[in-house]
C-alpha cells in the first residue's frame, strides 16, 4: 500500500499525532494502537555504544519555519500552508548568524523547512552565512521556484552563493511523485529542474551541486543507494534531458504524517519489525546526530531533525536554546534516543545527507 497524498497537516485535521507525546507513547508501545519492540537504547549498551556521544559540531541545522506550499503525504515535518505563524523570528536569526560565525568548527549551514524559502529573510540569512566562508544547503521542495512569479529568480539567486541545492523527487515518473505530493508536483518539479540545469546546477566543473532525496512510497526500506541513483540519472537526462549530482536515499521514519500513514494503513508493527530486523551496527559511528545541531524555528536545540519533530531536546539542560549556546558542551553532549532511531540505523543506514555505508 502506498503513502496518498494529504491536504492538510496533522494537526489542521484534529489528528491526535499532532500531539508528539502521543507519537512517543505510540513508538514505545504505550499506546492501545501499538505493540512494544525492543528498546533502541538498550541495542546500543549491549553493543558497546552506549553512551552515544557527539563530536564536535559541523552541521548547523536549522529549521527556518514549517510554512510551505505542499502538504506532502510523507513529511516528518508536518509543514504546509496553514503553518504561516510557525517561522522564525529576524532576532533569532541574528542570533544564529552570531553563533555560526563563531564556531570554526561549523563549515556547513543545513536550512530546511517547509520550504525556507518562503521565509521572509530567507535571502538575507543566505547572504549572511555565505559572507562567512560556510557551505549553504537549501533543502529545496522545486515547486516553489514555479509557485509564484516572486521565486522565478531563485536558481540564479542560488547560483550566486553557490548554495548546495538538495530537493526531494519521490521518482521519475509523474504517477508515483504526485501520489506522495501532491497533483502536478512532478510537471512543476521538472520545470524547476531544469531552470536548475540552466544556470548550471548539475552540469559537471559548474561547481554548482544538485542532489536529489529519494523517500520510499510505501512502508519499505529504500533500495541500493548506488542503484536507484543510476536508474533516476538514466530516465532523467534520457525522458527530460536534466541531470544532477547525487542521489539520496532516506528513509522514511515512522513519525509524524508516516507514522499516521503506518498506523491507518495497518502497517505499523510489520515496519517497526523491518527496521529492528534491519539494525546495522556499521551504520551507528556515521549518524548525522553526531555532528550535527538541529534548531527548531522557536529557537530550541535537537539532536537531529527527527528529535526535534518529537520535542526530544538536547541533553545538557543548560544549552537547550539558542540564547544559551554553548558549543562546548553541545560538542561533548550524550546524544538523545528513541524507537524512531532504528530507522537511521536499518539496512545502509539514512541521514540528511543519505546512506550511512
Amino acid at each position: 500500500m502506498s503513502i496518498k497524498q494529504r491536504t492538510k497537516s496533522l494537526r489542521a485535521t484534529g489528528n491526535e499525532l499532532s500531539d508528539t507525546f502521543i507519537q512517543l507513547e505510540v513508538l514505545n508501545g504505550h499506546h492501545a494502537k501499538a505493540a512494544a519492540f525492543p528498546s533502541f537504547e538498550e541495542k546500543l549498551e549491549t553493543l558497546g555504544f552506549a553512551p552515544l556521544m557527539s563530536a564536535d559540531i559541523e552541521i548547523f541545522q536549522l529549521n527556518i519555519g514549517k510554512l510551505c506550499n505542499q502538504t506532502c503525504a510523507h513529511c516528518h515535518v508536518d509543514a504546509g500552508p496553514d503553518k504561516k505563524h510557525e517561522m522564525m523570528s529576524k532576532d533569532l536569526l541574528d542570533k544564529c548568524v552570531e553563533i555560526i560565525a563563531a564556531s570554526p568548527s561549523i563549515h556547513t549551514v543545513d536550512i530546511t523547512g517547509g520550504a525556507p524559502e518562503m521565509h521572509p529573510h530567507f535571502r538575507w540569512f543566505v547572504e549572511q552565512v555565505t559572507a562567512l566562508g560556510k557551505k549553504v544547503i537549501s533543502r529545496c521542495n522545486l515547486t516553489i521556484i514555479v509557485a509564484n512569479h516572486k521565486y522565478l529568480d531563485l536558481p540564479e539567486f542560488y547560483a550566486r552563493h553557490k548554495v548546495n541545492v538538495v530537493s526531494s523527487l519521490p521518482y521519475f515518473t509523474k504517477l508515483r511523485t504526485d501520489a506522495q505530493r501532491g497533483d502536478g508536483v512532478f510537471e512543476d518539479s521538472i520545470k524547476a529542474l531544469k531552470m536548475l540545469n540552466e544556470v548550471g546546477y548539475g552540469r559537471e566543473d559548474s561547481g554548482l551541486q544538485l542532489d536529489l532525496v529519494y523517500n520510499p512510497s510505501g512502508a519499505f526500506l529504500p533500495g541500493a543507494q548506488v542503484t536507484l541513483e543510476t536508474e533516476f540519472k538514466r530516465h532523467l537526462i534520457q525522458r527530460y534531458d536534466i541531470v544532477f549530482n547525487n542521489l539520496f536515499t532516506i528513509t522514511n521514519m515512522p513519525i509524524s504524517r508516516f507514522l499516521d500513514y503506518l498506523l491507518e494503513s495497518g502497517n505499523y508493527e510489520e515496519y517497526m519489525q523491518s527496521l529492528v530486523d534491519a539494525f546495522n551496527p556499521g551504520t551507528v559511528p556515521g549518524l548525522m546526530c553526531r555532528n550535527t545541531i538541529s534548531v527548531s524555528w522557536e529557537g530550541y536545540l535537537y539532536d537531529c531533525d527527527f528529535n526535534q519533530m518529537l520535542n526530544l531536546r538536547v541533553a545538557p539542560e543548560h544549552t537547550r536554546h539558542l540564547n544559551d549556546f554553548d558549543v562546548e558542551a553541545l560538542s561533548r553532549r550524550s546524544i538523545v534516543l528513541n524507537q524512531h532511531c532504528y530507522g537511521c540505523t536499518a539496512g545502509s543506514g539514512s541521514s540528511c545527507g543519505g546512506a550511512l555505508e
